[in-house]
């Protein structure tokens, strides 16, 4: 089983190497402003690029286009990017690297602006992992950033400088805005897109905003039935005790799993918890030459939820089917759970309570239409007797699971 389940996997992963490779009509302006259509790929950028592949045909090799040879590209109808020479302020947010000092610390660096808005005045959008910083102007020669630092006072008070409120009520002038409006505006995009869009209108002009208008689905509820095969192995560094291996158990059981969809790279990762009610009731029997009766009996009694917790990646076929591949840790919560082991005339000899360990799994499945799901976990021995010394329950299962999602 875990030979062909390896096989399965190996297959799986080397055709996400052909599949997650998604080129989108697009074009770039190269710095003598000749634009060139061609085909970018669309990796769906949660950091701001510094670079992009991209073919003139179909069948054409991949190339690569930088600062140094492109002032512009997009996705149609998806995402724009301008290159700009910028002042930007890379001062940490985090709290433990805080300083005193509440101004920008600017530094000029030629990036890859995303842009929000095109409009009277333009909005875009820079990030660099946990660095999310908006600019805003009118040409790309004309671009400032819109200040927003956090920083610590003497006393290790955290103050916000809110300077972007000013400079957009000194430089986007409407009637209609408020000071009020303003002061209560957010560093955050949605704010500002709002505002940008707000100003646009009120000076009649056309807006074009570049975010993606379809709304992402970033949650999904899914009942999970389950068929399973388990099988468990009893062993004691007693010398008198015999390995004791129960036969395989097959049943089903139900798991209801919570997705969430993170919300970059084509909602191609997600976050899993799936907890599932499970019973384990059998007796097996071993001869044992040592004990009195020469056989102990061992009856095993295990209830408990199951909560495979996982990083899930999908590998996109085509529009309405996907792979996808799940690394979990699973936690088990077991309760009133016990192995009796007793002699062949029934009479007691160990009587130990079952506390797990957590333990890992690995599965790979197929999803058709964002309802109907099927995949195949493997999970690596579970000790079902982890308190004990001395004792090792070594429990594994290997599951075909079945899915059909609410929402």
């Amino acid at each position: 089983m875990k030979r062909t389940f390896l096989i399965i996997l190996i297959t799986i992963l080397t055709l996400s190497c052909y599949s997650q490779i998604s080129y989108e009509k697009g074009y770039y302006i190269d710095n003598n402003d000749k634009k060139i259509n061609c085909l970018i790929k669309n990796i769906d950028w949660r950091n701001s690029p510094t670079q992009f592949e991209y073919k003139t045909s179909e069948n054409s090799e991949p190339q690569i286009a930088t600062f140094k040879t492109a002032k512009e590209f997009g996705i149609y109808n998806i995402s724009k990017y301008i290159k700009s020479l910028v002042n930007i302020d890379r001062s940490d947010d985090n709290i433990n690297n805080l300083t005193t000092d509440k101004n920008p610390v600017f530094n000029k660096e030629t990036l890859f602006l995303k842009v929000l808005v095109e409009g009277k005045s333009n909005l875009y959008q820079y990030i660099d992992g946990k660095l999310n910083r908006y600019f805003y102007g009118n040409d790309v020669s004309n671009i400032e950033q819109l200040v927003f630092k956090v920083y610590k006072t003497e006393n290790n008070d955290i103050r916000k400088n809110n300077r972007f409120r000013q400079q957009l009520w000194n430089d986007l002038k409407c009637p209609n805005f408020k000071m009020n409006r303003v002061e209560k505006l957010n560093y955050r995009k949605k704010d500002l897109i709002d505002f940008f869009n707000d100003y646009s209108t009120c000076h009649n002009k056309e807006v074009y905003s570049l975010e993606p208008k379809q709304k992402r689905d970033l949650f999904n509820l899914t009942i999970r039935p389950q068929f399973y095969s388990s099988t468990l192995s009893i062993k004691s560094t007693n010398p008198d005790f015999s390995t004791i291996n129960f036969d395989k158990e097959s049943g089903i059981r139900f798991g209801l799993e919570a997705e969430f969809i993170l919300p970059f790279n084509k909602n191609k990762w997600a976050l899993v918890a799936e907890p599932t009610y499970q019973k384990f009731k059998a007796e097996q029997s071993a001869d044992a030459r040592n004990i009195n009766g020469g056989k102990i009996i061992a009856n095993l009694d295990y209830t408990s939820i199951e909560v495979p917790v996982s990083i899930r990646h999908y590998i996109f076929l085509n529009e309405k089917s996907k792979i996808f591949v799940d690394a979990s840790l699973v936690f088990d919560f077991s309760s009133n759970s016990t192995i009796d082991i007793t002699r062949n005339d029934g009479s007691s000899l160990y009587d130990l309570d079952i506390m797990t360990s957590s333990n890992l799994a690995i599965a790979v499945g197929y999803k058709l239409n964002e309802t109907y799901s099927l995949s195949l976990r493997y999970q690596t021995k579970r000790d079902l007797l982890a308190t004990y010394t001395g004792w090792i329950a070594d429990y594994n299962t290997v599951s075909m699971i079945f899915g059909y999602s609410l929402f």
